[in-house]
């Protein structure tokens, strides 16, 4: 029972009184916390927080003692940590600059590419990040960052690095330019072993064992169920898969084999020192002729703006192809009416393509249109399209993708010198300015 009643309700405005300036409290330590959150270095015009910082050592300190047990000092650590943070900063601005922004789809992707190579689900995953103190949120935000940066890196650098002509030539002509581009092949193998101490009963057993399997081959039976019964290899628990070799890493008896043996053919047994040997050409990459399908196609384009919306572009489209199928010169149109600079002048005509070379959408319209035929308007990242494809040919293609070959592999073996002149450029470009 009350018995002051003034008294209880002053009781009652102090404790509210309390419970407010505890509230206020809390918010301004709150605050407080978060303006400890200092920064520790200015990069052109993004910020490094100590947060991140911490955060960073903390994973790299975990990794190192994983892997080596004894750390280099702090400090040595910290200032290198600092300086990885400042490069990534660096590189995602000019990411923005050249407008470089993976979408969800990738990060999709290469999350479904962790989980298959981790053999785990998505909730095995996130349970996972939950043991390391990590959201699946946080690892999309660190998957699209790095895809970002190496989508800069490889676009920038490669565009920095030329490749001549009497490069490519020099190292084709060469013994490692030779071995590079030779052609793969993936093999499979059974072998009839025979001891060196066999007498020649045993060899002519083996010999007849190993023309029966062959028999047996060239009649439609299994290779893979073939070698898993009957091979002495090692290999013959997979099928007597032995994997991709070039002719140069294969023992001469199987090379001379290979030569004239088509993707598919199983050679005669042979003999060696360790037995009768069956091969078989599964697959092969490269050598031979390289038949590849081109495309001789032209186009007219129509950009949107302010003044040409997409209706409006499809409709200007679409009253140019109605001219075009009534007798009008398509060349003649599109010298007037294409927005394209670089084939407008030449009646839209984009020369002869290979596969690749256009975005999907042009692709697949190209692909789907029959000769002479005036597709339907259609629309790109670049604007509307109508096309019309002139003429098809196979085309062999064997030396080119050979010269092609050798310009990648002279470009990635350039690579990394050159990626660090140029993150050394970039570096000495920005405006850095470290805190701590």
């Amino acid at each position: 029972m009350i018995k002051n009643p003034l008294k209880s309700r002053a009781h009652l405005l102090a404790s509210a009184l309390l419970g407010s300036l505890l509230l206020m409290g809390m918010q301004a330590a709150q605050a407080q916390t978060v303006m400890l959150d200092r920064v520790v270095a200015i990069v052109d015009d993004d910020l490094v927080l100590e947060s991140e910082l911490n955060n960073r050592t903390l994973t790299v300190v975990e990794r190192l003692q994983a892997q080596y047990g004894q750390l280099p000092p702090q400090e040595v650590l910290q200032r290198q940590i600092l300086e990885q943070l400042v490069v990534e900063r660096v590189q995602l601005q000019l990411a923005k600059r050249y407008d470089i922004d993976p979408g969800e789809a990738e990060v999709d992707q290469a999350i479904q590419r962790i989980m298959q190579s981790n053999g785990i689900t998505l909730a095995e995953l996130e349970a996972d990040l939950r043991r390391e103190g990590m959201s699946l949120d946080a690892l999309r935000k660190q998957i699209k960052t790095d895809l970002t940066i190496n989508q800069l890196q490889q676009g920038v650098v490669n565009s920095r690095i030329r490749v001549t002509d009497q490069e490519i030539d020099n190292f084709l002509a060469s013994t490692d330019g030779k071995f590079a581009t030779s052609p793969d092949y993936r093999l499979g193998h059974i072998l009839i072993a025979v001891s060196g101490g066999a007498d020649p009963d045993m060899v002519s057993a083996s010999e007849k064992e190993a023309q029966d399997i062959y028999q047996q081959l060239q009649s439609g039976a299994d290779f893979s169920q073939m070698a898993i019964s009957h091979s002495n290899d090692q290999s013959a628990l997979q099928g007597g898969d032995i994997g991709w070799r070039k002719l140069a890493q294969l023992p001469e008896l199987f090379s001379r084999q290979l030569v004239d043996l088509p993707v598919g053919g199983v050679s005669k047994p042979f003999r060696s020192g360790a037995g009768f040997h069956i091969i078989k050409n599964m697959e092969q990459r490269g050598g031979g002729e390289q038949l590849v399908e081109q495309t001789k196609a032209r186009h007219i384009l129509v950009k949107t703006s302010e003044i040409m919306d997409d209706q409006q572009a499809r409709n200007k489209l679409l009253a140019l192809r109605t001219r075009i199928e009534n007798g009008e010169d398509f060349a003649t149109l599109a010298r007037e009416n294409s927005e394209d600079t670089g084939s407008m002048l030449s009646g839209g005509d984009l020369g002869w393509a290979m596969p690749g070379m256009f975005v999907p959408i042009f692709e697949e319209t190209m692909a789907n249109s029959s000769i002479g035929q005036i597709s339907e308007p259609f629309k790109s990242q670049f604007g509307w399209h109508i096309l019309q494809v002139q003429e098809r040919r196979s085309e062999d293609m064997s030396n080119q993708m050979k010269r092609n070959q050798a310009a990648n592999l002279i470009r990635s073996r350039r690579f990394d010198e050159e990626f660090q002149m140029w993150l050394t450029q970039i570096r000495e470009e920005a405006y850095v300015e470290v805190k701590i």
